[in-house]
């Protein structure tokens, strides 16, 4: 069973490896679109500091300094196993303990997510990695929920903070399913948190989480919630980067 798949006491086949020649950098900011990406090389002085390889090809991680401080960011696969791969082997190329996630997600309650970024605090387990890295459980707690929250609140940022559902399976997110987490109190859906949460605590690393909503899951059928080619207001939008830009310098802090 998937759920039995945690093993603690035996050791991996292919290691996980820090670099002790590393690039120190104060956080490391994942962003899930090109159209950002491209925003920050545009916008920043950025250098190339390494590659994330994969059969897909080369993925760069760049580095650049912001208000006297250094980060680094690269675009992340989609999806909980690629995620969270990429982040593993960045401890080549970067030294850091500090990430900052974040994307689009579904919206799965419109009455109290509405215009408000949305902040985990458990992540329901609707994956498979996640259980290489912890115990089985439902629900695995976001441990810098709070954090994310004091930030949001000191930038003056509507936020609401609940559960998300992490799920692997983007077209199989039925009526039922849809029902069962928003009565647990989910208030999103996307495909990446609880498993980089259950990665993040094995390896001693921090993981800082909000989500933009996008699709609007909560309807009677389901709305997409954008114009064609809109940016404003997307997964797409260079401000939610500009937001995760300030988290990162205010976990630094």
């Amino acid at each position: 069973m998937i759920t039995d798949s945690f093993d603690n006491l035996t050791e991996e086949i292919i290691k996980v490896v820090k670099n002790s020649e590393a690039k120190k950098v104060d956080a490391c900011i994942l962003t899930f679109s090109h159209v950002i990406l491209k925003f920050v090389l545009d916008n920043f002085k950025c250098e190339k500091l390494g590659d994330l390889f994969s059969s897909n090809g080369a993925n760069p991680v760049y580095g650049f300094e912001y208000e006297d401080r250094y980060f680094a960011v690269y675009m992340s696969f989609v999806g909980a196993s690629g995620c969270v791969a990429d982040m593993e082997d960045t401890l080549q190329i970067i030294d850091t303990d500090k990430y900052v996630v974040f994307g689009g997600s579904g919206c799965l309650n419109k009455e109290i997510a509405r215009g408000k970024v949305m902040i985990p605090t458990h992540a329901y387990r609707d994956e498979g990695t996640s259980y290489h890295y912890a115990p089985a459980s439902d629900y695995i707690t976001i441990k810098n929920s709070d954090v994310v929250a004091k930030f949001m609140e000191t930038a003056g940022l509507p936020y609401v903070q609940g559960k998300t559902w992490t799920t692997d399976a983007v077209h199989r997110e039925t009526k039922a399913n849809f029902e069962k987490r928003k009565n647990e109190g989910c208030i999103s859906v996307e495909m990446e948190c609880s498993a980089v949460q259950a990665m993040c605590d094995f390896r001693g690393l921090n993981a800082y989480f909000f989500f933009t909503s996008g699709d609007l899951l909560d309807a009677p059928k389901w709305e997409e919630r954008r114009q064609k080619n809109q940016i404003k207001h997307t997964q797409h939008d260079s401000g939610h980067f500009e937001i995760a830009l300030e988290l990162a310098r205010y976990i630094a802090e």
